[in-house]
């Protein structure tokens, strides 16, 4: 009986510690994700269109040459803070009319040590998450390298969570 309370403890500790967690008791069929397909293809033609996705304008942000990337970012962001306060302000539901909840997060010097790499990784291979199948899409089957080491790389990263200071 102890072992279930412990692991039970361990587990909502560690959802507290992710960024989404999601307790919808919702289910769907397997044509309901077609929207997010839709949504996807929509937001690859934008990031395709908007340079987003250019390994140029990626390398003109981090040597410090144009405001591009720094533009559309930092519009994110105010969109971001806007639609959180938004929806904190009014209490606004999902579409299905489930509650949003924020979770507060606690601030460990791994956040400064993931961001570097992150930050490298990008610099590097001029590519981050969100844009890499975009990248692929158009024909930059060289990123499939770029996907694959980002995979593999959160695959050790869960294998060693728990032996990594947090």
């Amino acid at each position: 009986m102890q072992q279930n309370n412990t692991t039970k403890d361990d587990l909502e500790i560690r959802s507290l510690d992710t960024m989404c967690v999601n307790e919808s008791k919702l289910e769907h069929r397997w044509y309901h994700n077609l929207k997010y397909l839709l949504l996807g293809i929509f937001f690859g033609i934008v990031f395709t269109k908007a340079e987003v996705i250019s390994w140029f304008r990626i390398q003109e942000m981090f040597r410090l040459q144009s405001f591009h990337m720094y533009g559309i970012i930092g519009s994110a962001i105010l969109v971001a803070m806007i639609s959180i306060w938004l929806i904190k302000k009014f209490n606004i539901k999902t579409i299905y009319g489930e509650e949003i909840v924020f979770h507060k997060k606690e601030f460990n010097k791994g956040q400064i040590y993931g961001g570097l790499i992150f930050g490298f990784g990008w610099a590097v291979t001029g590519a981050c998450p969100g844009p890499l199948f975009a990248q692929i899409g158009t024909g930059a089957t060289a990123i499939v390298v770029t996907l694959l080491s980002a995979i593999a790389g959160t695959w050790v990263y869960g294998y060693f969570r728990e032996k990594l200071p947090h």
